[in-house]
């Protein structure tokens, strides 16, 4: 390695890293708006909550339906859940859904998704390239 330039060799490993990686931006988990209807809970941003997390609605929806113990409906703009529930419970099962199926084991960045591997569902990392098995929902 002695015709090479240490400095020269970094600046050429990370000109070859995608873009995402590059950027050091910290991810938020979104907070629910939240109210009580009756003896509903409406999501109001349940869809821009899914859109930040790059899933299906109707898989986070699954989640929440069995994590929080009430039916839901999935409407164009907002969640209505069969049970009045308080804000800050909604946000922490909206923690632990990005926790196991959008943030990586390994990096800890959401760029996750889902895929295949052996018949076997898992969750792949765009980022770092880490997988680990996708649970199922039931």
């Amino acid at each position: 390695m002695a015709g090479y330039d240490y400095e020269k060799l970094l600046d050429r490993a990370w000109g070859m890293l995608p873009d995402k990686l590059k950027s050091h931006e910290r991810f938020e988990i979104p907070q629910a708006v939240t109210f009580v209807e009756g003896q509903t809970t409406i999501i109001k941003n349940f869809n821009e909550i899914a859109s930040m997390f790059n899933m299906q609605p109707s898989h986070l929806m699954k989640f929440l339906s069995k994590e929080l113990a009430a039916p839901g409906n999935i409407e164009p703009n907002r969640v209505i859940i069969q049970r009045v529930l308080r804000k800050s419970v909604i946000d922490a099962k909206i923690k632990d859904y990005a926790e196991e199926f959008v943030l990586c084991s390994q990096c800890k960045r959401p760029d996750t998704k889902f895929d295949e591997m052996n018949n076997q569902g898992i969750i792949k990392c765009d980022a770092c390239g880490g997988w680990r098995p996708l649970r199922r929902i039931k």
